[in-house]
């Protein structure tokens, strides 16, 4: 029983993870049509602020109330430069351009910041886990976990529910929603669509940030750790189907339970299991399980 506890409470926890991370890279690709290579660096970046900020502020004895705000704050500085400079700098520059061609460009970003990443923070694991144990354990069972990891539940579960209510209910969202649907209409609209694609890139890197701001107490921070995530990352919006935030949602549980079951009933299969589950669903459903029905120009 305790195996099958920990299964469903390290699978709830995963899919929290896999969601803030993957759902920035859906809405990047649902409002611009590029799928970012280097969004799992975007991650690591984040991670690496957080851990930077968070040794600072413990070091000045401040209150443990305060590494939150510090995360957060972490992965918007993270996010906002990196999303300024990625998509003023150098992917306006190829609009309009073949998608496979923003592939290869999006590809060697995340190859230049990986040793933009070492040249920074040098090739030695940075280590903050104090916030692990802050906020002491709870108890599932017979199942101990540090509080902190409840956080991530927490924080993906209100990212999701702001993304629904920016995008269903709100005038702003509903401009988005129209150049996600025809950027042409909506700029022959008088619709500013290289703002909104600003925005959302923005945000989207935002949101990897945020992912790896909150992961870093809880792993050794190190060069290379955004390539481990792009695996599950684009497993998720695969199956999810690309540009569909609910797909999403389905598909981090779906990456998230079928890791955390195989880690902990065939731990040899563990990478192979979300590789199959993968092809199972692309051979059913190439498109992916939410994705809309796309237009084509003639």
């Amino acid at each position: 029983m305790n195996g099958l506890l920990g299964a469903v409470v390290d699978g709830i926890l995963y899919s929290a993870w896999l969601f803030i991370i993957a759902v920035g890279l859906t809405l990047i690709y649902g409002v611009m049509k590029i799928l970012n290579m280097a969004h799992g660096t975007f991650y690591a970046v984040g991670a690496y602020v957080a851990v930077t900020l968070l040794g600072w502020w413990f070091a000045q004895g401040l209150p443990p109330w305060g590494i939150v705000p510090v995360m957060i704050l972490s992965a918007l500085v993270a996010g906002l430069v990196l999303g300024v400079v990625v998509e003023r700098g150098i992917l306006a520059r190829f609009a309009g351009r073949d998608p496979i061609v923003l592939l290869l460009v999006t590809y060697a970003l995340f190859l230049i910041l990986e040793d933009v990443i070492k040249l920074i923070w040098g090739v030695d694991p940075w280590i903050a886990s104090d916030p692990l144990w802050v906020f002491g354990q709870v108890e599932f069972g017979e199942l101990i976990y540090p509080t902190y990891n409840l956080f991530i539940v927490v924080v993906a579960a209100v990212v999701g529910g702001l993304l629904t209510w920016f995008l269903q209910f709100t005038a702003k969202g509903k401009i988005l929603r129209a150049v996600i649907h025809d950027p042409e209409v909506s700029r022959s609209m008088g619709i500013n669509v290289g703002r909104w694609n600003l925005i959302a890139f923005i945000t989207g890197s935002v949101l990897a940030a945020l992912g790896g701001a909150f992961t870093a107490p809880t792993i050794s921070v190190v060069p290379g750790m955004g390539v481990e995530v792009v695996v599950m990352m684009f497993a998720v919006v695969v199956i999810g189907g690309l540009g569909s935030i609910p797909g999403t949602v389905v598909g981090a549980l779906i990456v998230g339970f079928v890791r955390s079951f195989a880690v902990h009933y065939w731990p040899e299969l563990e990478v192979f299991s979300v590789y199959a589950v993968m092809a199972l669903v692309l051979a059913i459903r190439p498109q992916g399980l939410f994705a809309g029905v796309e237009l084509r120009k003639i």
